[in-house]
């Protein structure tokens, strides 16, 4: 600042503080200091606030239905290896006025198991939270005065209910229902301490041994989606939208075929908190006995389901060659998987060209068919009253063989 502009700056500031000091004396009181003028705190609150909102910072995108689905994983080879024993100590007894102490060194710890546990959890859906390599935890090497290691502790891979382990090909473990358990790698020994080695003729041994290492094995884990009833039927039939009406399931539904890649399970509510899981299976074509586009993949994913629900699409011209389709796929991929408890479902009942050929189909069939609209919702009571009864004789069925039937 030059000299001119800071001399009348200073001079305007004496002036100011005269002008005040005049006011205060002649209305009778004591000059005081001027305080600084304050802005009303109601402007500085609305002046905050817009200030506030030009600053807010731009919000995140909501992240899309596909993105907040963790990748579906069916296959998977892991590595495990158990943890390696502790060394065994080689010491000897100390203390005043004893010069000679026996040998006093402890074993070490047992090396931890890896163990496979199956598990029901929205969590645990698919193998996508299994990692490709486990490592177990080691066991604490001995110590002097007979102190052991501690052994390592049990590592547990949660794994979905339905996986199957194999190694080189042949199945090892069948993990089917909840709390199942594999080993699939032992941890190794501990080792031994020179206390161990005390005899007769050594009176101070000083041999010790190292603990063992884990077992090491490379596995192949399979699953097998878990429900009670698969909709099974060709692509573009329905069954996600169905799936979507009867349960809070959210699959992708869209017009072009094989919009469902991997299988969903709803769970369908009923009273009695009693719940009845129903799987999404993807579309099957024609040949896929012969692994034709992704047969076996998804074939091997009925396997578990304890009854079917065959949906057929009625918009198309001799709906009656869909089931009969259907069923020659499945007997062909595994004997007698057509022949489980089963239901027709006649989808797109709402179509104007559907109408006609749902008397055809019964005509075919020669059985119950339940025609409805999982877009409109039209007669889906009847689909749900059904899907209770196939359920219910499951269960009765089971607890007559002595087993436990399937709980969600």
């Amino acid at each position: 600042m030059s000299p001119a502009r800071l001399f009348s700056a200073r001079l305007r500031t004496v002036f100011e503080d005269v002008g005040h000091w005049a006011l205060s004396t002649r209305a009778g009181l004591k000059p005081s200091r001027r305080l600084p003028q304050q802005a009303s705190p109601r402007l500085l609150s609305v002046g905050c606030a817009d200030h506030a909102k030009r600053q807010e910072l731009p919000g995140k995108k909501p992240l899309s239905e596909k993105k907040l689905k963790r990748y579906f994983v069916d296959c998977r080879r892991v590595l495990v290896c158990g943890g390696n024993g502790g060394a065994g100590a080689s010491c000897f007894h100390s203390e005043p006025r004893k010069e000679f102490g026996g040998p006093d060194g402890g074993d070490g710890g047992n090396g931890g198991h890896v163990i496979l546990r199956g598990r029901v959890d929205q969590q645990v859906k698919s193998l996508s939270s299994v990692l490709s390599q486990y490592q177990g935890f080691s066991g604490e090497d001995g110590g002097s005065k007979n102190c052991f290691g501690r052994s390592g502790a049990v590592l547990y891979v949660q794994v979905p209910v339905g996986t199957l382990v194999k190694e080189g090909g042949r199945v090892v473990a069948d993990l089917s229902r909840m709390g199942d358990e594999y080993i699939a790698a032992l941890g190794g020994a501990g080792g031994k301490g020179n206390r161990f080695f005390l005899a007769n003729d050594n009176r101070a041994p000083v041999t010790c041994t190292p603990g063992q290492p884990g077992q090491q094995r490379v596995l192949h884990l399979e699953l097998k989606t878990v429900a009670h009833a698969g909709m099974v039927g060709f692509p573009n039939a329905g069954k996600s939208s169905l799936l979507r009406a009867i349960s809070n399931a959210r699959p992708a539904v869209a017009s072009y075929p094989f919009t469902t890649l991997k299988p969903h399970v709803g769970i369908v509510h009923y009273e009695g908190h009693q719940q009845i899981a129903v799987a999404d299976i993807p579309g099957i074509i024609r040949g896929a006995h012969q692994n034709r586009g992704l047969g076996s993949a998804f074939l091997r994913h009925i396997e578990r389901c304890r009854f079917l629900l065959f949906v057929v699409d009625l918009s198309q011209p001799e709906p009656w060659t869909q089931v009969d389709d259907l069923k020659y796929e499945l007997e062909m991929y595994e004997e007698g998987l057509s022949e489980r408890p089963h239901a027709i479902i006649a989808n797109k009942i709402d179509l104007p060209e559907a109408r006609a050929n749902l008397s055809q189909l019964r005509d075919h069939l020669g059985w119950e068919v339940i025609a409805l609209s999982a877009l409109t919702g039209e007669n889906l009571e009847q689909l749900l009253l059904h899907l209770k009864v196939l359920h219910d004789a499951y269960v009765e069925a089971e607890l007559g063989k002595g087993r436990q039937p399937l709980r969600w």
